[in-house]
């Protein structure tokens, strides 16, 4: 669906005004179609439909609780790595035996919360957090589901920051250790071994790295089956990524050819971990400019969102791009895009081309719909931007701005 569109010559989400949308609540703002989380996570299921399988969406790429519960009636599950996440989950009613819970350093309180939540697996990422979870679903007379995460060493070609499946990286178990470690948990009272996961990194825009990894689980099930290892599940993980420039991602309906191909024959249930490909296309992040400075070697838009609302440009130096809300400039500038935050790495653009822009005016950053708000902080004491969800003629709120009071909030004072 055509979700962003000019109509007369200004910017529209669905059949709303994003001009009328940031008078009425205010900037910065987060706006997501609903009609396109709806029709993203249709077409990633059906992609899959003939295998069976469970989408876990990750809850840390937008874990507004809306957003949570429009994929939660879609039928969805969810990936989550804390037990915040966990918290958001059960505020949303996600059935807990869609729940997966992934992440290297998970504390006995969050272990708790999981068992007695009875979600359905923990995906593992060493001996020592095994140990962890045996004891806890000992002292809990309890029983854990457990998944072993698998590292296959695989280079994901992503953004270093992002990339998860290489052996320097922390993240799973090597190909090396994790037999014996499956050998060993068969051996502990409150510990059931129901799967093998692996996630390799996120904004993945090649299938070569899925297939790779793939291939090292699926002959670390062949070799754990002759061990007499059954399982039920095969977590093969998100990270299929989006066009925010110039990449060429594969299609979901490619990247779910290409798997499904690889688990013909294949008994145990898909579980899958989609977050990016699910939302980030689905929102962008309305800002006003504040001033337009030149100085002797450059020009400057200033714009009252800052790093601190959308950090992946700083971070990643990720590209996103800047759609003006009113098309009525006819000439061009080159200007650096920039926020209101004491540091250097507050920006959106270097040296972009774009309309002659002046205070007052409207910018849309595009593709903000993941890892925009789900990163955002206080930082320079700021308060945190409103989120709204798009459906047609109308929109709600979802998340309210927050305020200075918010700020200080669970503060005490001498």
């Amino acid at each position: 669906m055509e979700v962003f569109h000019y109509h007369n010559d200004q910017l529209f989400c669905e059949k709303t005004s994003l001009k009328q949308l940031a008078a009425e609540v205010g900037t910065p703002l987060y706006v997501y179609s609903r009609g396109a989380l709806e029709e993203n996570f249709k077409n990633f299921d059906n992609a899959f439909g003939d295998v069976p399988h469970l989408v876990c969406y990750a809850v840390k790429s937008n874990s507004n609780l809306s957003i949570l519960r429009l994929f939660r009636d879609l039928g969805a599950g969810v990936d989550i790595v804390s037990g915040g996440e966990l918290f958001r989950a059960r505020q949303a009613e996600i059935d807990p035996q869609k729940i997966v819970f992934s992440g290297v350093g998970k504390k006995n309180a969050e272990i708790d919360d999981a068992l007695n939540t009875n979600i359905l697996i923990f995906n593992v990422e060493s001996k020592a957090e095994l140990d962890a979870i045996e004891a806890r679903a000992k002292f809990l007379n309890n029983q854990a589901r457990v998944s072993f995460r698998v590292n296959p060493d695989i280079d994901p070609k992503t953004h270093p920051n992002i990339s998860t499946g290489l052996q320097e990286h922390k993240f799973g178990i090597s190909t090396v250790e994790v037999i014996p470690l499956y050998q060993y948990a068969g051996m502990l009272s409150h510990v059931k071994v129901v799967g093998i996961s692996c996630h390799i990194g996120s904004q993945v825009t090649s299938l070569d790295p899925f297939l790779q990894a793939a291939q090292k689980i699926f002959e670390l099930l062949r070799r754990l089956e002759e061990a007499g290892i059954r399982l039920r599940y095969v977590n093969l993980g998100g990270g299929l990524g989006i066009r925010y420039h110039d990449e060429s991602p594969p299609s979901i309906a490619d990247y779910a050819q290409a798997l499904r191909k690889c688990f013909a024959g294949k008994k145990q249930v898909l579980i899958l971990e989609p977050g990016r490909i699910l939302c980030g296309k689905a929102g962008l992040l309305l800002t006003e400019v504040l001033y337009v400075k030149k100085s002797d070697r450059r020009r400057f838009v200033i714009v009252d969102a800052g790093m601190n609302d959308l950090i992946r440009p700083g971070l990643y130096d990720a590209y996103h791009e800047i759609w003006p809300v009113e098309r009525n400039a006819s000439e061009t500038f080159i200007a650096d895009i920039v926020g209101p935050v004491c540091e250097s790495t507050d920006f959106f653009a270097h040296d972009r081309k774009m309309p002659i822009t002046q205070k007052g005016e409207l910018l849309a950053i595009m593709d903000t719909g993941a890892y925009g708000f789900s990163l955002s902080s206080n930082y320079n004491s700021r308060p945190r931007p409103a989120e709204a969800l798009v459906k047609n003629n109308a929109y709600q709120v979802i998340r309210k701005r927050e305020s200075y009071e918010d700020l200080v909030r669970g503060e005490k004072g001498l």
